[in-house]
């Protein structure tokens, strides 16, 4: 018996029966990525997750519960004809994200609340769903890209083709599992093809800005939302030099990010010229925030924890590896050293302002690759040439 050829999905299915669960958010993206696989006759079905209140997210009565995206994805599942649900996921999201989100901050680190989504609410519950409706993968609109090794049969994890929208810093999470799973149509693409084609499918959604914002957050102001969760979190203290001396006051040390130069309030700068402050390190123990010359930020040894490899025998002597440290960030050249289920990387070229709760992603230096390793959380950086940490 001859096996049915694959699919473009790469599998050994007719489009027609194969069951493609697409995470609908009510964006341009994923409306583009449901289109265009009901387009090529697969059984689409989607899926859009109802996350947040954001009338009780910024306390303003009357506010719809991002009422239009939900909108508009059912919208387009109605015009294009597959079957559409929503989900209310509100109690999943709390306790994965927002409740992580605001611990994070009431911590002195500065987390990434969109990883822990795709991380939890995603990638693992919503996983759960599609394997419910018997799927045979699941589908999003992120940029970036599933390889295929053609060696050794295993999917890999590539940064997108359009470097100004890829999502890979993102992603570093998924697991080897989830990536078996999932499909990411717009990976080769840039945000001009989508459009165009959300115009040539006629999506209504075809000229809807980008976000730009955490969905909970839409206004940016995190420390409101952070008050609104755990009002305590907004605590009088002090904000300190690197010798301890007092300079100035701070109204919660959620204000204050590594890094940071401007709101600090202290007036003036140090040395003769007068140079600039910065927040080098926040301390929730004492309620303090340390600020010190630009130099004091710089950093070449980056510690993480709760890890996830999309590769395996990385030697002992370590890796050369690129490395991500903030998603708008270029990659930088470093070492990584696996340290039973915590890691070490070593920066070629210290740079400033790495803060703990933000995600290292590694990728591969081969022949000009452009794989995602995996990564980690970052909890403590160093640098070898001060007897500075944070």
């Amino acid at each position: 018996m001859i096996s049915p050829a694959l699919n473009s999905l790469g599998i050994a299915k007719a489009p027609k029966d194969t069951r493609v669960v697409v995470a609908m958010s009510g964006g341009v993206d994923s409306s583009v990525t449901a289109a265009l696989l009901h387009e090529a006759g697969y059984d689409v079905v989607g899926v859009t997750l109802q996350l947040y209140d954001y009338g009780k997210a910024v306390d303003r009565k009357g506010a719809c519960c991002a009422g239009q995206d939900i909108y508009d994805a059912k919208r387009v599942a109605e015009e294009k004809g597959f079957p559409h649900y929503i989900l209310d996921y509100e109690d999943n999201f709390k306790d994965s994200v927002m409740t992580d989100f605001v611990d994070s901050y009431m911590n002195g680190q500065t987390p990434i609340p969109c990883v822990r989504c795709n991380q939890t609410v995603k990638f693992r519950d919503l996983f759960k769903v599609a394997k419910d409706l018997n799927a045979d993968c699941m589908a999003t609109g992120h940029y970036i890209k599933r390889v295929v090794n053609e060696e050794t049969g295993i999917a890999e994890l590539h940064r997108a083709v359009d470097n100004g929208k890829d999502q890979s810093y993102f992603l570093f999470a998924t697991t080897q599992e989830q990536l078996d799973f999932l499909r990411f149509p717009l990976g080769a693409w840039t945000k001009d093809k989508t459009r165009e084609h959300a115009e040539r499918l006629g999506l209504l959604v075809c000229n809807k800005p980008d976000s730009q914002d955490i969905c909970f957050v839409p206004n940016g102001d995190y420390a409101a939302v952070v008050k609104k969760i755990k009002p305590e979190a907004e605590k009088v203290g002090n904000i300190v030099d690197m010798n301890g001396q007092i300079i100035g006051t701070h109204d919660g040390i959620i204000h204050y990010t590594i890094g940071q130069r401007r709101g600090l309030k202290i007036g003036g700068g140090h040395n003769d010229d007068n140079s600039p402050f910065y927040v080098v390190r926040v301390d929730p123990k004492l309620n303090q925030v340390i600020v010190g010359p630009k130099q004091a930020l710089a950093r070449d040894i980056i510690h993480i924890n709760d890890c996830n490899w999309l590769m395996h025998d990385i030697p002992e002597e370590g890796l050369d590896i690129s490395i991500k440290l903030r998603s708008v960030s270029p990659v930088a050249p470093a070492k990584l050293f696996i340290k039973g289920d915590k890691a070490e990387i070593h920066l070629n070229t210290p740079q400033f302002g790495i803060a703990p709760g933000q995600a290292a992603v590694c990728y591969s230096t081969t022949n000009g690759s452009d794989r995602v390793l995996g990564g980690g959380w970052i909890f403590h950086t160093e640098n070898s040439k001060m007897a500075l940490a944070a």
